[in-house]
Formats: C-alpha cells, structure tokens, sequence
C-alpha cells in the first residue's frame, strides 16, 4: 500500500528552500508544482473540497510540540503532540478534520528539522519527566513517510533520549523504512488504530485490512518495536459485540502481548457540526445509527450505558488475552472508568503516571 496518488505540490512561500520541500520535490520529479499564498488554498475547479491528492509545503510557525488538547472536564492522558502536518491520504467518515475546510490538501510542515534543537532543548530540561510524544493525532505518522522521510529525521532523534519515547500511529502497512531503522527501536512505539472489518470496509476508505495491520504489527514487535494499539472510534452497531470478538481474536494470532505497551479505548465522539459534513460526503455511513447525548466538552457521544458496556465488554475480553496490557480510556470520566474497569485512575495526573510506569517496564529509560 506503499505510495498514494499525488497529482499535485503545492509550494507555500516561506517553504522553498527548507530541507524537506527539496526532499519531496526529488521524490515527486513528474508531478506538477504550483507556488502559492499561505491564503490561497488552489482549489480550482475538479478538485475536491479537502484535496487530498495535493501535497502541500507549509513553513510552519506554530509550535511544533504541544499538549494533547483534552479537557479539564475529563481524564487525560497527558501526551504530547509533534506537529508534522494536517490531514492524511486516507479517508475516514468519522475523521474530525474534515471541519477543517479552510485548511484542505495533505498539509507538511516543511521546517521541522529546524526545530529539532528546540524540541530536544524542552526534554532536556526536565530530566525526571517522560515524554509521551505522538505524531498521529493531526495526520498518519508513516502514510507519506515514504516522501517526508519523517523516520529518517524522528527515529535517530529520539532514540537518543533517554526520557522520552515517539508514538507513530497509523493506518497503514507503510513500516518498510521503520524495519530499516531497528536499530533504533528503543524509545520508538510503532502503533495502530483498530476496528473491525466492516467498519474499516465501510468507514475508513483507502486504509489498510484488520489482518494486514496486525501483520504488519507482528513484523515491528518481530524487528524488537513495542507495539500499542487504538480502538477508538468504538462504533456501536448491530453485531458489534461479536465483530470486536473477532478482532481480539486476530490480536491473539498475530500479537506478542508481552511487547504491547498499551490499548487505549474510545467511542465515537463529535462536535455538532461535524455531523452535517459527514452526512454530505458520506451518505451511506451508519455512524449516527446511535443513541447520542452532549458531553461536558460539547462533543456528542453515545449515551453513558451504551459506552459502559462497550468499554466492560472489550476490557474483560483483551484481559482473557492478557492480563497486562495497559487497556486504558481516551477521554472519559472518572465514574465511566470505575463502571466499565472496576478502577479508576481518578484524574488526569494519575493516568500519566499509569502510562509513565508502562513506558518505564518496556522501554529503556
């Protein structure tokens, strides 16, 4: 699945002479290259609305590691967020960015080896902290890894040091330049996003089969890589129950428990008016087949008893499989933890320093 159809770069100016826009420019030598405005989003006529066949160089001049953004409303898990660009070539119905129309085309921060040193510089600076730090929470982590080369800068960066380690999430079997660097495994979680077959099928259009993604999994714990994984969004539809079973299932077969670092669990969650750009690029979808109510951050999400016995049932499922896996919940409160767990880390603090023991038991800290 290596490789997307690019028909477009896109040039910001401010972007021309950095690093990795010359880096894309010889790895997409046939394709047509356009210099724009930062104001011009170059969306002429026959070209979608979120111009995901479009590169985009940005010479990014926000800060590139930020908190994840939760709410103090709920418990958080207290990550870091590496901003390398915005959207992805894949195309899933539930995705919170496509609210972003003013923000279309695969979006790379083309300045990132320069503020390197910075980044480097704020984990220095406090030695007792572990960084969790993730590039998958705006785009793909590895889909146009194979143009960004974002291992090639990442994986000998913070392998290096000692507090930290990198989460690349994906939707993909794009590993093939993460397994060249294995020798720079420690400190390096490569992670996937989990559903079942026919929501990957039916909702996640140009990704990667259930199977493949744990094959592809099996591969990086073989190469010495922790692994984690994410079902989130958990989808409630008729059926699931046996659907999820299945997907553990295929966990057992493929999966090394002792290797995965941890499951994070979360159902479908959105803000309001997401749901009208969602219905108008994906009229078939099932998603809002649900009962919702309006959460304390504003997102509607599934009625508190339906996501309880979601969370119970795979919980206790992934703890027949294993009974130490560091299964936690994105974003949830603390009475639906204790319902669906049996525990509760209680608040944000405790479930970072949860997290932080996981990382300390299988990475070299």
């Amino acid at each position: 699945m290596e490789g997307f159809n690019i028909r477009r770069l896109l040039i910001e100016r401010g972007a021309e002479g950095d690093s990795m826009t010359q880096r894309i420019r010889t790895r997409l030598p046939a394709i047509p290259t356009e210099y724009v405005s930062p104001d011009d989003l170059a969306l002429y006529e026959g070209i979608d609305e979120l111009d995901k066949q479009s590169v985009r160089m940005i010479h990014f001049k926000g800060d590139f590691l930020k908190p994840c953004p939760g709410t103090q409303r709920y418990i958080c898990c207290g990550y870091q967020i590496l901003n390398v660009g915005i959207n992805c070539p894949m195309d899933c119905s539930y995705c919170f960015l496509q609210s972003y129309l003013n923000q279309p085309s695969l979006r790379i921060f083309s300045n990132l080896e320069d503020k390197l040193d910075a980044i480097g510089s704020t984990i220095e600076t406090h030695p007792d902290r572990i960084f969790r730090i993730g590039t998958g929470e705006f785009t793909d982590s590895l889909a146009l890894d194979y143009l960004t080369g974002w291992t090639d800068t990442l994986l000998p960066f913070f392998s290096s040091k000692r507090n930290c380690i990198l989460e690349l999430k994906t939707k993909t079997t794009c590993i093939e330049n993460l397994l060249r660097k294995r020798d720079l495994s420690q400190r390096i979680v490569a992670a996937w996003s989990l559903n079942t077959p026919r929501v990957i099928d039916h909702e996640e259009r140009n990704t990667t089969s259930l199977e493949r993604r744990l094959l592809a999994a099996q591969r990086c714990q073989q190469a010495g890589f922790v692994v984690a994984f994410h079902f989130d969004p958990l989808i409630h539809y008729p059926g699931w129950r046996e659907e999820y079973e299945q997907v553990i299932r295929l966990m057992e077969e493929y999966i090394d428990p002792e290797a995965v670092i941890w499951i994070s669990i979360g159902s479908f969650r959105y803000m309001p008016d997401l749901k009208w750009v969602i219905r108008r690029r994906f009229p078939g979808t099932y998603i809002f087949n649900g009962e919702f109510v309006s959460g304390l951050d504003g997102k509607l999400r599934y009625f508190k008893p339906i996501r309880v016995e979601m969370y119970a049932r795979l919980f206790e499922r992934l703890r027949q499989w294993h009974r130490d896996l560091g299964i936690y919940l994105c974003m949830e409160s603390d009475d639906v933890w204790t319902q669906a767990f049996g525990w509760s880390p209680g608040t944000s603090i405790n479930l970072s320093r949860y997290l932080d023991e996981r990382v300390r038991k299988l990475v070299p800290i």
